[in-house]
């Protein structure tokens, strides 16, 4: 678990198989220990959910409205990895 905690520290996004790959191990061992960290209270999801963002020189992403078309990611954000934060 000391292993999955120090990936999750560097601020990158990536999938559970990814993850699950780095650590070269299971993807159901992944999730496990995902969730007894994030019930404990170590680590917290990071939700993109678009809505909010402040962004410079547009007029959409900073009035509550969806995250316009020239600040989403490449794809949207379906497509990112998820990202935790160490609490």
């Amino acid at each position: 678990m000391e292993k999955l905690i120090e990936l999750l520290k560097d601020g990158k996004s990536r999938t559970i198989e990814m993850l699950a790959a780095e650590l070269n191990t299971s993807i159901e061992s992944v999730k496990r220990d995902i969730d007894f960290l994030e019930r404990t209270g170590v680590i917290k999801r990071v939700v993109f959910s678009g809505a909010g963002n402040q962004c410079n020189g547009c007029t959409g992403c900073g009035t509550g409205k969806k995250t316009c078309a020239g600040c989403m990611p490449e794809g949207g954000f379906k497509n990112m990895g998820v990202l935790w934060e160490i609490k």
